[in-house]
C-alpha cells in the first residue's frame, strides 16, 4: 500500500479486517545497496505481519523500487511526502500507523536472521514494562558490533569512548561503555543501553513513553528512549539470540553531518537528563569538547585513508 503523508497530520490508519499481531518499521533516507536486502530479509520473516516503510528520502530508483515494492507485496505499506523530518519523527510516524500489537523498528541497512524476531518477544515476557529488548548486532565479517550492548551513558563515559582512552588505557576501563569484548550470555540480560539498529516493543509500552523524543534529529534517540524506559521502572533488555547482520556507514549522507547530529543529540541528552545544577554545568562544560571528538572521528578516517593512497606500491622483487 503506498500511502503520501501530509506533513500537518497524522495518518490514519485503512481498516483491516484481520489485525496483525507484528508490525516492523523502518526509516529511509538515501540507504544505499543494502536497503534491497534488508527489505529481502524482512519479507522471508513470517513472524512479521506488516511492514511499514517510511521514506525520508530516497534516491529516484529506490524510490521508484519502493513504490513497486508497496503495489506487489500486501504486507507493504509505504509512507512517503514529509520529505526528511529525522529518524525519530519519522519513525513515530510509522508506529502511529502501526496495526500490530507488537513493534519492531530496524535499520534499513541491517539483516534479520531466522528466529531473531521470535527471540526479541520472546524475550520480553514477564519483564517489567515498559520493556525495550535489543538484539545482538554482528557486522559483515561475523565480530560483533559496538553498541548492541551499553553501560550506562554519561558524558565521562561518553567522551572517554569517543577518544578510546576507555578501551586502551587501564586505569580508565572501568569507563568503557561498549561490552561486545566480553563473553555474551547465553539468555537475555538487564543492559542499560541497546542498540537501536534492532528493537522490539509491545506498541502500547512505545506510545506510554510517547514514542521517540522529536528533539533528536538523527541518532542518540535510541540512548534516550532506554533511559526514559528505566526511569519509569521498566527494563531493558539485551537478547543475545537475537542476531542481525548491520552492514553501517551505507547512507550517501555526508559523515560530518552524521557525526554533527551524533555529537549535538548526545550534549541535548546530557543536558536533558541533568537533574542538578552540577551536573548540567558538567555537560555543558563537555559539551565542546564531545562535539569536536564526534566529528573528529570522520575526518581522522578520512586522512588515514588517504595516507593509505598516498602509500607508493610495492616493487615486485
Amino acid at each position: 500500500m503506498y500511502v503520501s503523508i501530509d506533513p500537518a497530520h497524522a495518518l490514519a490508519a485503512a481498516p483491516d479486517l484481520r489485525a496483525p499481531r507484528l508490525s516492523l518499521i523502518m526509516v529511509v533516507y538515501m540507504t544505499g545497496p543494502a536497503l534491497m536486502e534488508s527489505v529481502r530479509h524482512v519479507l522471508a520473516e513470517p513472524a512479521v505481519d506488516e511492514f511499514i516503510i517510511v521514506d525520508n528520502g530516497s534516491t529516484p530508483v529506490d524510490a521508484a523500487w519502493l513504490r513497486e515494492l508497496s503495489r506487489r507485496e500486501p504486507r507493504v505499506r509505504l509512507l512517503r511526502g514529509l520529505g526528511n523530518v529525522g529518524f525519530a519523527r519519522a519513525a513515530n510516524l510509522g508506529a502511529a500507523a502501526a496495526k500490530g500489537e507488537d513493534l519492531v523498528f530496524l535499520n534499513p541497512d541491517a539483516f534479520l536472521t531466522p528466529g531473531a524476531v521470535a527471540a526479541l518477544v520472546d524475550a520480553a515476557r514477564d519483564r517489567p514494562s515498559p520493556c525495550v529488548v535489543g538484539a545482538r548486532v554482528f557486522n559483515l565479517d561475523g565480530t560483533e558490533q559496538r553498541g548492541a550492548r551499553r553501560g550506562e551513558i554519561t558524558p565521562v563515559t561518553t567522551l572517554l569512548s569517543l577518544s578510546k582512552l576507555s578501551a586502551t588505557l587501564p586505569p580508565l576501563r572501568r569507563f568503557e561503555i561498549h561490552r561486545e569484548d566480553e563473553p555474551p550470555p547465553s539468555y537475555p540480560v538487564d543492559t542499560p543501553t541497546i542498540s537501536g539498529a534492532c528493537f522490539y516493543m509491545t506498541a502500547r509500552d512505545f506510545h506510554l513513553l510517547g514514542g521517540f523524543d522529536e528533539g533528536f534529529f538523527l541518532h542518540v534517540e535510541d540512548i534516550d528512549l532506554c533511559w526514559r524506559a528505566r526511569k519509569h521502572g521498566g527494563s531493558v533488555l539485551f537478547q543475545p539470540n537475537a542476531r542481525i547482520v548491520h552492514v553501517g556507514s551505507t547512507s550517501r549522507e555526508n559523515p560530518l553531518v552524521i557525526e554533527w547530529h551524533k555529537g549535538k543529540g548526545l550534549v541535548r541528552y546530557f543536558l536533558k537528563r541533568a537533574d542538578s545544577k552540577r551536573r548540567k554545568a558538567l555537560a555543558l562544560l563537555l559539551a565542546p569538547l564531545i562535539l569536536a571528538a564526534a566529528i573528529a572521528r570522520p575526518l581522522l578516517r578520512q586522512a588515514l585513508k588517504g595516507r593509505m593512497r598516498a602509500r607508493p606500491a610495492p616493487i615486485p622483487g
